[in-house]
């Protein structure tokens, strides 16, 4: 016979026994919950320190862009075009901003593909940012791409200082850079080794004009197209078609260099070849031509009104193309190129071929003619990129091995 008083006390032990089921529950959740932290916090540890290794492990590229000529909006369309097709794979990336007063600003860092909105800073943004000692951009084993063209960019200046800092960089030597930025010196050059050009005029600021106009006369036929002789993309450059134009387009020519080349206009084809490699080991694409719906290929044509088309391969006969090829390879190797060149032809009804010009960084846009014409040959713009490294970093191991 159970007494009264064991009721309530069996009924308090069956609820202390609950309550630390409850407990020892709550404890368990508890631990899990701090191992599972603990453990997701180890993961994202270990996420980071892989990425941080991966990205040891790869190359730094360096993009250096805008500069102190009238062709910086060029050099800024190019450098996001780079920056945008290199392999982040292999690459890291590292930007720098060279303003119009010859300021160097770092600017951004990419170690994945930048989404397609994302712009290079330049300008007011860009020089919102500190400003640094122009040999702070030294990174032992970086590669330079300076996607620079113009004046300061592609005439011998900046790969000069390049080799002083011991870094490797895309395209021309210094030789190979100021012999093609100079159109007068490149004249020479070219009728040395027998590649054909359109006869011409040199023009300089400090002597006599009215010679130099009636040397046109004498020389040539109207229309003449004039250049200055230290500039690319058609900056300064004006079609004249008679003696009344002729000075005011010297003195536009004049505000951009003091000495000008005065060429023979031809009723021709523009076509232009790719030339990509180092010393020996040199090769040329196929050509492709510049269709035009406007009087000629002027600076706002090709990057501002996009009123040109390109035809790749150009139609021309198969012997045709090939002469082209054997200019530009030759005229590429009497400079001492390496990396990369455009070489720009005119080819007239009657079949003639006269070298208009190498451009020695040409234009690097995902619409330029340069990656298109390798494009075309089997190679991508990614592809072009990592070869134009590989180039770089053997012309630099060259030059270091010659410095006994």
């Amino acid at each position: 016979m159970r007494l009264p008083y064991q009721k309530p006390w069996r009924i308090g032990w069956k609820f202390d026994f609950f309550c630390g089921k409850i407990k020892k529950t709550i404890i368990d959740v508890l631990y899990y919950k701090a191992i599972l932290k603990m453990v997701s916090k180890k993961e994202a540890t270990d996420k980071a320190v892989s990425k941080k290794g991966r990205n040891m492990s790869k190359e730094t590229l360096i993009l250096l862009y805008g500069g102190r000529s009238a062709e910086r909006e060029v050099s800024v369309l190019s450098a996001e075009s780079v920056m945008r097709a290199v392999n982040y794979s292999r690459f890291i990336v590292k930007t720098y901003f060279i303003t119009k007063g010859g300021e160097f600003i770092k600017t951004q860092e990419f170690t994945d593909r930048p989404a397609e909105e994302e712009k290079l800073l330049t300008n007011d943004l860009a020089e919102s940012y500190p400003k640094i000692s122009p040999a702070a951009i030294y990174e032992k084993d970086a590669v330079v791409f300076p996607v620079l063209h113009g004046p300061m960019g592609e005439d011998g200046s900046i790969q000069g200082f390049l080799e002083i800092l011991r870094l490797a960089y895309v395209g021309p030597n210094i030789l190979s850079a100021s012999s093609t930025m100079d159109k007068l010196l490149a004249k020479h050059v070219f009728e040395a080794v027998g590649v054909p050009q359109v006869p011409y005029v040199a023009a300089f600021a400090d002597e006599n004009q009215v010679e130099i106009a009636q040397e046109v006369v004498e020389k040539l036929e109207f229309p003449v197209f004039v250049k200055p002789a230290n500039m690319g993309s058609s900056v300064g450059i004006s079609k004249v078609d008679d003696l009344a134009d002729l000075q005011p387009a010297l003195s536009e020519a004049y505000k951009y260099d003091n000495r000008v080349v005065i060429e023979q206009g031809v009723d021709a084809r523009e076509i232009e070849c790719a030339v990509l490699g180092n010393n020996s080991d040199v090769s040329a694409t196929l050509p492709g031509e510049v269709v035009k719906d406007v009087e000629f290929y002027d600076y706002n044509s090709k990057y501002i009104d996009n009123k040109i088309q390109m035809d790749i391969p150009a139609k021309v006969p198969a012997d045709l193309a090939q002469k082209m090829q054997e200019y530009a390879i030759k005229a590429y190797k009497a400079v001492n190129g390496t990396g990369l060149s455009r070489c720009d032809f005119f080819v007239t009804k009657d079949g003639n071929v006269y070298l208009n010009e190498i451009n020695a960084i040409p234009g690097f846009t995902q619409w330029s003619m340069y990656p298109l014409l390798w494009e075309n040959m089997g190679l991508s713009y990614s592809d072009l990129i990592e070869k134009l490294v590989d180039l770089a970093k053997e012309t630099f191991e060259t030059r270091e091995n010659h410095l006994l």
